[in-house]
């Protein structure tokens, strides 16, 4: 069985973070392994607290992993401080996976904020040049590129300048603009798009992190980094269409479509 190991913050409510990761791999049938990060209180309405885990701790559960399993491919989200940026930095460079996926989150879906604001050059500095893959949405994109982001024209801008940070490929993700859904892949020489058609629904929590979490999942089973793209917005697609109304803010999808309807 492919193997697929999550950095990222743990959501208690259990749509987004790390149980939105592993759920995702549960349903791509790879093993999921999981290194938290940070603990967050929230729910669909809101964010409560976050305690981070220490940078030593961040450190020895990465070693736990690679000392002993075999890693197809690494899925990174939740980055809050540039001390925890800098451990993760450090081991993957460390262990050189494969794939590595990363999902530069810095809010929440109800708009709370997930990273520092003194972060954000750590990031570029540290966590960017770690990626076959960086897939951020338009305002994470805007803050990483240094630019405004109002076409697709300016989807491809972006994800040249950050492609030029060290990204190996930039997937600027459609979900806030309007109009269709469209993702803008650069593989760092040619662009592909895909597009789906928007659903309205407000239960739209986690699809970030089940987007990258699918991603990383094709790649771990052998899928081409285009081939995987589209699968993962295909699979994130149908997560939507059947999503959750679970709580009184914005609900998750579901993980397990095509196993059981909503």
């Amino acid at each position: 069985m492919k193997t697929v190991l999550t950095i990222a913050g743990s959501d208690c409510s259990g749509g987004a973070g790390v149980q939105a990761d592993l759920k995702t791999m549960a349903a791509h049938g790879v093993f999921g392994m999981s290194v938290i990060v940070s603990v967050v209180a929230e729910n669909t309405a809101r964010v409560i607290d976050i305690q981070d885990i220490s940078p030593r701790m961040i450190e020895e559960q990465i070693d736990a992993v690679f000392e002993d399993i075999q890693v197809d491919a690494v899925k990174v989200g939740m980055l809050s401080t540039p001390a925890c940026m800098e451990a993760v930095a450090q081991k993957l460079n460390q262990y050189k996976p494969a794939h590595v996926v990363i999902d530069p989150v810095m809010y929440a879906k109800n708009g709370c904020p997930l990273m520092q604001e003194d972060a954000i050059d750590t990031l570029i500095r540290t966590v960017v040049p770690l990626a076959t893959l960086l897939t951020p949405n338009i305002p994470e994109a805007e803050k990483i590129a240094g630019m405004a982001i109002r076409s697709v024209e300016d989807m491809q801008q972006a994800a040249r300048k950050i492609a030029a940070m060290g990204a190996k490929a930039v997937l600027v993700k459609g979900g806030h603009a309007t109009g269709d859904a469209q993702d803008i892949l650069f593989d760092g020489t040619t662009f592909h798009s895909y597009t789906k058609k928007r659903i309205q629904t407000k239960n739209t929590h986690g699809t970030g992190c089940t987007l990258s979490s699918a991603i990383a999942s094709y790649l771990a089973l052998g899928e081409s980094l285009e081939s995987a793209v589209e699968k993962a917005k295909d699979y994130v697609t149908h997560a939507i269409e059947d999503a959750l109304d679970i709580g009184k803010g914005y609900g998750p999808t579901n993980h397990f479509f095509a196993f059981h309807k909503a």
